[in-house]
């Protein structure tokens, strides 16, 4: 009895599991990194335009398309947050409260084109009182912000790689290809980690310190945590750097 009163539990319940992770994925802000990510990745492309032989170019454009279109990030990514996060209920309830959203217009805002534009000169210090500078470091050893960034700098670099790579097979194998994606990454990561908490007083700056509270308080949880882990995990199935598709 017991065992099909959980079946029908399930039953009733699995569609809206899936809205939940559907309005998770729009109450983080993800689809509008997404098109953040597209304008970004359209500047890349077009970078490479005056250096590349325009078979090469061809071939970047449709591995772009291919790899990167929205359409394909964005079903790799909510496939991936399915299978990673066991319960979006809780992340869903703190980014649709009003300090989850205003953390998802901080960081949406921050990954705008304007925004990325003003970073290439390097970020100003940022000021912060005691309390605030402890705030931030709690948020910097929780939250995925170094593995995030080098993920998404590495599936932008990798185009023209991509593209050399199926025009000449063999060019480099499997286990060379790991390895070199493995040793960018952990240079970008150290790279990032330099100015990690001043990057955060940045990009939250426009927080007040309770709010800033707040959020360390749930990226701290064991939900946030599992929520960070798995968004982690998510981008990375969506961005497929380094990887095979079929």
């Amino acid at each position: 009895m017991r065992a099909l009163l959980a079946l029908t539990l399930t039953l009733l319940c699995a569609p809206t599991w899936a809205d939940s992770y559907e309005a998770l994925y729009q109450a983080a802000g993800w689809p509008q990194q997404e098109v953040h990510f597209q304008q970004a990745l359209k500047a890349t492309r077009e970078g490479y335009r005056s250096h590349l032989p325009q078979a090469v170019y061809d071939s970047l454009q449709h591995n772009a398309e291919r790899r990167l279109g929205s359409v394909q990030i964005r079903q790799r990514m909510l496939n991936q947050l399915r299978q990673q996060l066991s319960s979006p209920t809780e992340a869903l309830q703190f980014f649709s409260g009003p300090v989850g959203q205003r953390v998802v217009a901080q960081e949406i805002h921050a990954s705008s084109p304007s925004e990325l534009k003003r970073a290439q000169t390097g970020m100003p210090a940022m000021p912060a009182s005691p309390a605030r500078q402890a705030l931030v470091e709690r948020l910097g050893g929780v939250l995925p912000v170094r593995e995030a960034g080098a993920e998404v700098a590495l599936a932008l670099g990798s185009l023209a790689a991509d593209s050399l790579s199926q025009m000449l097979p063999g060019l480099f194998d499997p286990a060379q290809t790991q390895n070199l994606v493995q040793t960018q990454r952990a240079a970008l990561q150290r790279q990032m980690a330099g100015d990690l908490h001043n990057t955060l007083l940045y990009v939250y700056r426009e927080l007040e310190d309770a709010e800033l509270a707040a959020f360390a308080e749930f990226a701290e949880s064991p939900a946030g945590r599992q929520y960070y882990a798995a968004a982690l995990s998510s981008l990375k199935a969506g961005l497929a750097v380094g990887q095979t598709l079929p």
